[in-house]
C-alpha cells in the first residue's frame, strides 16, 4: 500500500531481460558492472546513449560537457526538463541518470573534452563516446584513444542524416583515414544545423549499442564500417571501410 517503504529490485530482477539473452548472460552482466564509459558531449546524441548504458548496468560513466541546458535543447535531448534550463548538462544529466541507476557511478567533466585535459580523462575509462558536435574534438579522440589504445564509437548528426562507426585500437582505419581533410573541417563552426529530434535519438541509441556489444563481447559491431541514416527517406545503409 502507500505506506509502505520502497524495495528496490534486485539485481537479477532488473537485467533480467538481458541476461536471458546467451550472449549476454551473467557474465556479461558482470563485464557490464565493471566497465566504464565515457560520454564526450552531453547533448542530443549523448541523451540516448547515456540513458541506455546507464539502463543496461554499465558500472561506471563518465559524463564530459562544458555547456548549459537551454530552451532549444528540449526538442532533442531528451535527458534534460524545462525546470533544468541554465544548469550545466554534466550535473543535470547526472542527477536524472543517478535517478534511474543507483549503482552505477557518475563522473562529471564540466569542462568537457581539450588537449589538456584529454589523455588524463580518456586513460580512466574502457571506451569512448564520441557525441560531441565539432570536429576538433573527434580529431584530438582519434589522436588520445589511439594513443592510449581506446575503443572509441563516433556518431555524428545533422538535418535527417546521421552516421556511426567504431574504431578498435590498432585498427587499419582511424577517424583521420576516414576524414583526411583535417584542416578545412576544423575550421567549420560547431555544429547549428537544423535537425529532426529523432535523428540524434537513433543515432545515440545505435552509439549505445555498438558499447555494449565491445564491452561485452558478442555479435558483429561496425568496426571497419559506416553506418548511415537517412531519415527523410529511410535508408540505412553500410559501407565496408
Amino acid at each position: 500500500g502507500l505506506g509502505q517503504s520502497f524495495r528496490p529490485m534486485s539485481a537479477e530482477q532488473r537485467y533480467a531481460r538481458q541476461t536471458m539473452l546467451p550472449e549476454i548472460g551473467d557474465e556479461g552482466q558482470r563485464r557490464l558492472a565493471e566497465a566504464s564509459a565515457l560520454i564526450v558531449g552531453a547533448g542530443g546524441l549523448g541523451s540516448p546513449a547515456a540513458l541506455y548504458l546507464t539502463g543496461a548496468g554499465v558500472g561506471r560513466i563518465g559524463l564530459a560537457d562544458a555547456d548549459t541546458v537551454s530552451l532549444s535543447n528540449l526538442q532533442r535531448q531528451v535527458l534534460y526538463t524545462e525546470a533544468q534550463i541554465g544548469v550545466p548538462k554534466v550535473e543535470a544529466a547526472r542527477d536524472r541518470l543517478a535517478a534511474l541507476c543507483s549503482t552505477t557511478r557518475f563522473e562529471c567533466h564540466p569542462r568537457g573534452i581539450d588537449p589538456d585535459n584529454a589523455d588524463e580523462i580518456i586513460s580512466r575509462y574502457d571506451i569512448v563516446l564520441d557525441c560531441c558536435d565539432n570536429f576538433p574534438t573527434r580529431y584530438l579522440l582519434d589522436e588520445v584513444c589511439a594513443r592510449l589504445h581506446k575503443p572509441w564509437v563516433h556518431g555524428s548528426i545533422g538535418e535527417f542524416y546521421g552516421q556511426v562507426t567504431l574504431f578498435r585500437p590498432g585498427g587499419a582505419m582511424r577517424y583521420r583515414d576516414l576524414f583526411p581533410d583535417r584542416e578545412r573541417l576544423c575550421a567549420r563552426p560547431a555544429a547549428t544545423a537544423g535537425v529532426l529530434g529523432t535523428v540524434p535519438g537513433i543515432v545515440g541509441t545505435l552509439m549505445a549499442s555498438e558499447a555494449l556489444k565491445t564491452i561485452v563481447g558478442f555479435g558483429r559491431t561496425l568496426d571497419r564500417r559506416l553506418l548511415t541514416l537517412d531519415l527523410k527517406n529511410m535508408n540505412i545503409d553500410i559501407i565496408d571501410l
